[in-house]
């Protein structure tokens, strides 16, 4: 009987399955960017753009950026000259948020004694190693090809820890491109960002609809109430922390209500806790929907939500959540009706603080 041995292969694999993917062999770096491997022409991508070593044993891979535009692992900047280490799960974007990556590790049949070369482990069909397996990159770099497989500063005190790096394999497949996930981009803008650290960043909303709002985001990868279950209770419960550290600091905390809670079913991907003040003093509330969907019971305490994952380890998400966003305006103060929009507004001014 053959005797064979088995060895750890890493492979980078392109998560559009717009291209082949690339074999990264063992402590051996590999250069890639702008080019035939990666079939991208976007200019804005050097063609040495990021080095990679994969460390089989270990099993994951050390990305260095070296061209000037960023280079991201999990929408967090690498930044230029620095190392990260990227492992399974993780999605590595080689530019600007764009062209999507990740890594596998395989355990593959090398050659038996006695016996023909196995077939690599774990392959799904079988590819000719002499047509287009392999091809010499810009750099002088040999790069292993496979044809696709078939399958798939703070405001709150000094809190100077980078932000951890986060995998959630059981998310699906996702374009920063469509506009449902320009969180996950503002989420990465200094501009935008009030409070980070390793768990949690905070950003001020976009398109506040009161004069404060903003949204605590966690950095681990989860759509939205419907992905929470009870192994994210302490994070629900971070990021309420958080909020209500938002509020303390606040100029007008002494005057103004507040609160803190999610969209049941949100528009936007990726979970975001909302602390808003109850003024709805802004020029971007400008429909029903805005209005409803943070005065009915659309807008899910936080407090709430966490009561429900320690009593059953989920979120109750009504599915019929979305006919509350059709209800006529309503004060949420004193309940008092009225037609349209501005009226409201005008309305709301009767309840601010003298």
């Amino acid at each position: 009987m053959a005797a064979c041995s088995t060895m750890p292969v890493c492979w980078l694999v392109n998560k559009d399955r717009r291209c082949q993917r690339i074999k990264l062999p063992h402590l051996e770096a590999v250069v890639i960017g702008r080019g035939p491997e990666t079939e991208i022409t976007d200019k804005k991508c050097s063609r040495r753009q990021v080095q990679l070593k994969a460390d089989c044993n270990k099993g994951y891979v050390k990305v260095k950026q070296i061209g000037v535009n960023p280079t991201s692992i999990d929408l967090v900047d690498i930044g230029k000259d620095q190392e990260v280490k990227l492992k399974p799960g993780q999605t590595l974007h080689i530019v600007n948020k764009l062209y999507p990556y990740s890594v596998q590790f395989l355990e593959e049949m090398g050659n038996c004694r006695g016996g023909d070369p196995m077939k690599p482990k774990g392959e799904k069909r079988p590819w000719n190693e002499s047509e287009n397996s392999s091809m010499e990159s810009r750099h002088g770099k040999h790069v292993q090809m496979e044809a696709k497989d078939s399958s798939s500063g703070s405001m709150l005190g000094d809190s100077n820890r980078s932000a951890s790096l986060h995998e959630n394999s059981s998310s699906k497949k996702e374009y920063l491109g469509h506009w449902s996930q320009g969180l996950k981009v503002s989420m990465q803008d200094p501009k935008m960002q009030v409070y980070k650290d390793d768990r949690a960043v905070v950003i001020k909303d976009k398109y506040p609809k009161a004069r404060y709002h903003w949204l605590v985001l966690p950095w681990e990868s989860i759509s939205s109430l419907k992905a929470v279950t009870r192994e994210h209770l302490e994070l629900l419960e971070h990021m309420h922390a958080i909020g209500e550290k938002m509020v303390q600091q606040c100029p007008e905390k002494d005057t103004l209500h507040f609160r803190l809670g999610y969209h049941a079913i949100p528009s936007m991907r990726h979970l975001h806790l909302h602390v808003i003040s109850q003024d709805f003093d802004s020029e971007w509330l400008k429909n029903k929907k805005h209005w409803n969907s943070f005065t009915t019971e659309y807008f899910v305490d936080s407090q709430a939500v966490i009561g429900m994952i320690k009593k059953k380890g989920r979120a109750a998400v009504d599915s019929n959540a979305p006919e509350l966003l059709k209800l006529p305006l309503k004060c949420h103060v004193c309940k008092q009706q009225t037609p349209t929009i501005p009226l409201l507004k005008e309305h709301l001014r009767t309840h601010w603080p003298k």
